[in-house]
């Protein structure tokens, strides 16, 4: 039943059928082989979605949305460049600085490219900067809206694994720092070597007015995350509250939002939300036929034979989950692969949370992979480009975070340092 399962859902996706229904008819072929009864079907949809953390994520995808028409993320590009914009390159590094202070809040990559890379793209190729790199640049940094918390596939890791919410989010702070800081100083060697962005202090706000203009959207992240690792809320919580304060900031204080852009956003975040929570009820049924079938255990003794040691497993998913990033969605690998590794990895002594990390990261770099990279679709479409033209400028950009992703692996105390500090007993 599970072979004919894996291969009938391989052979939807070659047809072209999207992800998730393709996922859900190879549940129902495996319902139909195995002779269970239909019902199982339903139930299993349902206890896939019963589950309380699952509620976060309708919630920051309405404030990432709402964070860019209500100018929230504009203010946020003014004060990062203001940082960082002053030096050679700075817009670019601006461009990679602003997603990692808007991923505080988003938790969604593909917002992220949208609310950024509106601003910046334009921005760069007016001061010179080729658009083929301004939009890979945006693409590769927008992925940090999935590592830096709060972060949608974490909640989905949590929720598949039962794993801590709270202890995933902190652990993705200091790699989201690493690989932020490396593409900065990437992109601020490329324009040193290619002679670009000499003018890109012009227009800068001195970085006390900036700040001024952009203290409250610089609270939100502030009030998210430290509430959430204060013990004011819970991560569920954190994103109603980053909504409430979303629409206040933007309505009321920098009075951008209007009745008509707020019912707007709504309409987005509920279609983004529905096609994630149909891939997760799908995925349920999938990941329950599987677990039934004794898959987990099978794989585990296989992969257990396949490798000797932590080192050379860790290499072998981080190869196998590059290439799975490229043809599948991102929360459909987690929701069908995480349960399945996990445990596998628990056995060569790997920490649940770190390779939570290691995963979420991972497949972060499918978003930016052709052929099915919604980031770079994304960043496609802000700067009207085709895919093809981005494959070139975008080779560093992956080299330089599978670099990151290979000190992340096999350095966990840069993910559990910070977790075992703010969770010490």
């Amino acid at each position: 039943m599970s072979q004919l399962m894996i291969v009938s859902m391989l052979i939807f996706f070659g047809l072209s059928i999207p992800v998730a229904v393709a996922i859900g008819l190879a549940a129902l072929t495996g319902i139909s082989v195995g002779g269970l009864p239909w019902l199982v079907f339903a139930q299993q949809i349902f206890a896939a979605l019963d589950k309380y953390p699952l509620v976060a994520i309708p919630f920051f995808i309405l404030a990432g949305n709402l964070m860019e028409a209500g100018g929230i993320s504009e203010r946020m590009v003014e004060f990062a460049k203001s940082i960082v914009g002053g030096v050679q390159g700075g817009l670019a590094c601006t461009c990679v600085l602003t997603c990692m202070i808007f991923a505080a809040v988003a938790g969604s990559s593909v917002a992220t490219t949208f609310a950024v890379g509106a601003i910046l793209i334009p921005a760069m190729v007016r001061h010179g900067y080729p658009k083929p790199f301004a939009a890979s640049l945006q693409a590769s940094a927008a992925e940090l809206g999935v590592i830096i918390p709060p972060s949608i596939p974490m909640i989905l890791f949590a929720v598949s694994t039962d794993t801590s919410t709270g202890e995933l989010f902190i652990a993705g702070v200091m790699p989201g720092v690493l690989i932020g800081v490396a593409l900065m100083f990437y992109v601020w060697f490329y324009a040193k070597r290619n002679g670009l962005g000499k003018r890109d202090g012009e227009g800068r706000l001195p970085l006390w007015p900036s700040f001024k203009r952009a203290w409250l959207a610089l609270l939100m992240p502030v009030i998210i995350l430290g509430g959430i690792y204060g013990g004011v809320f819970t991560p569920t919580e954190a994103s109603v509250v980053a909504v409430v304060y979303a629409i206040v900031v933007g309505k009321f204080v920098y009075r951008r939002l209007s009745f008509t852009d707020i019912s707007v956003t709504l309409h987005k975040s509920v279609i983004s939300t529905a096609v994630i929570m149909f891939l997760i009820a799908n995925a349920g049924v999938f990941s329950f036929l599987l677990n039934r079938a004794g898959i987990p255990d099978i794989l585990g003794a296989w992969l257990s034979q396949l490798f000797d040691t932590q080192f050379g497993f860790l290499m072998g998913v981080n190869a196998a989950l590059f290439v799975i990033g490229m043809f599948v969605e991102t929360s459909a690998s987690i929701v069908v692969l995480a349960p399945l590794l996990l445990p596998v990895a628990v056995k060569f002594g790997v920490e649940p949370v770190h390779f939570g990390v290691i995963m979420v990261v991972n497949l972060a770099l499918g978003m930016v992979t052709p052929p099915f990279g919604v980031n770079l679709f994304a960043a496609c479409a802000v700067a009207k480009l085709s895919v093809e033209q981005l494959i070139k400028p975008l080779l560093p950009f992956v080299l330089v975070v599978l670099a990151c992703l290979m000190v992340i692996t096999y350095w966990p105390g840069l993910s559990l340092g910070l977790r075992d500090l703010v969770y010490a007993k």
